[in-house]
């Protein structure tokens, strides 16, 4: 093995070690920079005030509309949000996170079904699909595909960038703000940044193939033994990373014990009916 090939395996050995922490063998039969920087990925918080490069916002674009798309009906849309009085109104809304203050950009993601309402209005026609809930999750789902390209096109030249879930708390305000028409979705936001290395984090890791991989069909077993390694992989980590160190299972559980614990997504089924999706 030549030591360039050598280098390589090493790396791709770390990383798919880093990624799970179980200890299962990680040694990959194929590897590329495309994986790499897939299994490299973290959540960035910490950004430069630096603006990104011209050009930088469409080439992300273009990356996140070559994403794979329900019968190419692409029924989403993203808002990029640069000025700063607008991106301190939406951390407002959306926990008062002061990243998405600091990022240079906010790209906001989009469920949205009423550009074909206005399409087929305009040649005197209706589409009435977009008013069954199959259509909405076609939003949802077109809207996070081509999310996640865009994510990686930018973690690949050498940005970061972390998801804003909390865009949904409060989901008829981010409506307003962003001027969306009816049948229109904020799914989740965007920050994307130089990241600033004063305020690295690490790879988080997920839960060990044995828990989440199914092989033919569904296997119903609890695993708690892989469940309660997990929970100790996750406490190292959090103590890697100087957070307040807690178990896996507790922290999900907490996150979705009440209807308090969803911080105003209890109210969602009514969020949609405020925005126009009558949903069937």
């Amino acid at each position: 093995m030549s030591a360039a090939a050598s280098e390589t395996n090493a790396t791709a050995q770390a990383l798919l070690a880093q990624r799970n922490r179980d200890g299962a063998p990680a040694t990959p039969v194929q590897w590329n920079e495309t994986l790499e920087t897939m299994l490299n990925h973290r959540s960035v918080r910490g950004f430069l005030p630096d603006a990104l490069p011209d050009g930088t916002l469409e080439l992300l674009i273009a990356a996140g509309q070559s994403a794979s798309t329900s019968s190419n009906l692409q029924v989403w849309s993203v808002v990029a949000v640069r000025d700063p009085d607008r991106k301190s109104r939406l951390a407002d809304l959306s926990g008062k996170q002061q990243f998405i203050r600091d990022a240079p950009l906010l790209l906001v993601w989009l469920a949205d079904l009423n550009r074909l309402d206005n399409i087929a209005a305009d040649r005197q026609g209706t589409v009435e699909g977009t008013r069954f809930t199959e259509a909405f999750i076609l939003g949802i789902v077109d809207a996070t595909l081509a999310a996640q390209n865009t994510f990686v096109a930018a973690e690949s030249i050498g940005l970061g960038a972390v998801y804003v879930g909390a865009m949904r708390n409060l989901p008829e305000q981010i409506a307003a703000e962003l001027n969306l028409p009816p049948n229109v979705f904020a799914v989740f936001g965007m920050a994307i940044g130089h990241p600033d290395p004063a305020k690295s984090t690490g790879v988080k890791p997920r839960l060990p193939q044995a828990i989440v991989l199914h092989h033919e069909q569904y296997d119903q077993g609890l695993k708690r033994d892989a469940i309660e390694a997990y929970n100790g992989v996750a406490r190292d980590y959090m103590r890697e990373q100087g957070m307040k160190e807690q178990d896996w299972t507790l922290q999900a559980m907490n996150r979705l014990k009440d209807p308090a614990a969803l911080t105003g997504r209890d109210r969602m089924r009514e969020a949609l009916t405020n925005l126009g999706f009558g949903l069937r």
